[in-house]
């Protein structure tokens, strides 16, 4: 499939920013932790695991922040990450 140069230029800018957009990704989904509960709160877990995964966390460390379902713990893990 052939792309536009505009389409192009969009896909280009969105890998070169996708780290950014994924930590605003956990950052909104830190966020929705806070006010989770129940199975709400293990959905908001699945999509914080999947968003890790593509920035190349270690999946044992994902198991282990899931584990712990600490959001204070994932707020200060995603400090040092940026």
């Amino acid at each position: 499939m052939e792309y536009t140069p505009y389409q192009t230029q969009v896909i280009k800018r969105y890998y070169n920013n996708r780290e950014s957009i994924l930590a605003q990704k956990l950052s909104e989904l830190t966020t929705e932790l806070y006010l989770a509960a129940g199975k709400k709160r293990q959905q908001v877990w699945k999509r914080i695991s999947a968003a890790l995964s593509q920035l190349g966390v270690e999946a044992e460390t994902i198991e282990r922040m899931v584990s712990m379902d600490d959001p204070v713990k994932l707020a200060e893990f995603l400090k040092t990450l940026s």
